[in-house]
């Protein structure tokens, strides 16, 4: 059944589609709406988003031993993110994780709930563990802080919230980033998941619009998300991903704990190799008024023509109210960072020029014998 969340029917909203599709992608003023968001003055509504919960007294140890992250420990309040992986380390599931002391919640996107809960049921066992989807009950509002007016929406009126915990390196992570991780980006976009009851989302809004927080459409917050170079499953992951092309080993793998689905190749490259692809940003020109659609071919050479080389592709691009028009790249790895590349747009003849912004740096990986400092750890 398609999703359609009762914000769309605010004054001015547009529903957005692709990804986001059941909510609105703005309100009538998606420029202003990016400006206030990033400021903490507006909240998004992404009550689209998946919700599967894990009860149990083995949910975190079992949690630990099925995924990339140690969340055994994790304590109430507390937040993690975790991958799941096929044997060849390509990642199957991206699941933002908290625990309220009963029950640890996995936020995930709109297309993971279904698959990740039965998935997970499959793996049960005689482990004392109970999943379910519970989309249909729960929903989640973003904003770039921590807003304390939804705390009585929350499961029995009690606050819960997952602080994204990019781009800080978590225990036992490790930065694939081109740059010193006291100048990422992503420090600039601060991010707070508020699990909201379904039937409330309107009533939630309300109390914020008293505290004076607007709302703002998916294109403000995805406009952020591309600037703070956050990868998002479904977007920039296809079914050849690993983890270390998108710099995902700082939040969501722990290299030294135990075994686990994929970790053989999470290891080897990390170990060994280098990651085939590299996350990168690009500067678009902004002469053509439009972007281009997820998808769209990157290109060396001059475009269209016959000599170009094809190098990559699109996985999602913005208009930022700061930064102009931008947008998340896979590429090779073997792509020079120094090279002025072409994205080719749907309409015939539609072009637009891009520059890199080195996200996962070309040389990423092969750690063992690497002198220490070049890139960086948490243990």
């Amino acid at each position: 059944m398609t999703y359609a969340s009762s914000l769309l029917t605010r004054p001015g909203a547009v529903a957005a589609h692709g990804p986001d599709e059941g909510v609105a992608a703005h309100y009538g003023d998606p420029m202003r709406e990016q400006r206030e968001l990033a400021q903490g003055r507006a909240v998004v509504d992404l009550s689209y988003r998946g919700v599967v919960t894990v009860a149990g007294p083995d949910r975190l140890s079992w949690l630990t031993t099925l995924s990339s992250q140690r969340v055994a420990q994790l304590t109430p309040g507390q937040s993690s993110e975790l991958l799941l992986l096929s044997l060849h380390g390509r990642i199957e599931f991206d699941a933002r994780i908290m625990d309220d002391g009963e029950r640890a919640w996995l936020l995930v996107e709109h297309g993971e709930a279904e698959g990740l809960a039965a998935w997970l049921e499959s793996m049960k066992f005689m482990l004392r563990v109970e999943i379910e989807n519970a989309s249909d009950r729960w929903a989640v509002l973003g904003a770039t802080r921590r807003l304390n007016a939804l705390d009585p929406f929350g499961p029995h009126g009690r606050p819960l919230v997952w602080a994204d915990p990019w781009p800080h390196i978590a225990p036992g992570g490790y930065s694939y980033a081109a740059i010193d991780d006291a100048h990422h980006p992503g420090l600039d976009r601060p991010w707070f998941e508020h699990v909201v009851e379904q039937g409330r989302v309107g009533e939630a809004v309300s109390a914020l619009g008293a505290d004076g927080v607007g709302l703002a459409g998916t294109m403000a917050s995805e406009a952020l998300r591309i600037a703070a170079w956050r990868p998002r499953w479904g977007v920039e992951t296809d079914e050849r991903t690993i983890p270390h092309e998108l710099d995902l080993l700082r939040t969501a793998v722990h290299l030294s704990k135990g075994c686990y689905k994929g970790q053989e190749t999470v290891a080897r490259v990390h170990n060994l190799g280098h990651p085939p692809r590299r996350l990168t940003l690009l500067q678009l020109d902004g002469s053509a008024h439009t972007l281009p659609a997820a998808g769209s071919e990157v290109v060396l050479g001059v475009g269209s023509d016959a000599g170009a080389k094809p190098v990559g592709r699109v996985t999602s691009a913005a208009l930022h109210h700061e930064m102009g028009p931008i947008a998340l790249a896979v590429l090779k790895r073997s792509v020079d960072p120094r090279a002025s590349l072409v994205v080719l747009g749907e309409a015939e003849g539609e072009e637009y020029a891009a520059a890199q912004e080195v996200i996962v740096a070309p040389d990423a990986g092969q750690v063992v014998g690497r002198p220490a400092g070049l890139l960086r750890r948490n243990a």
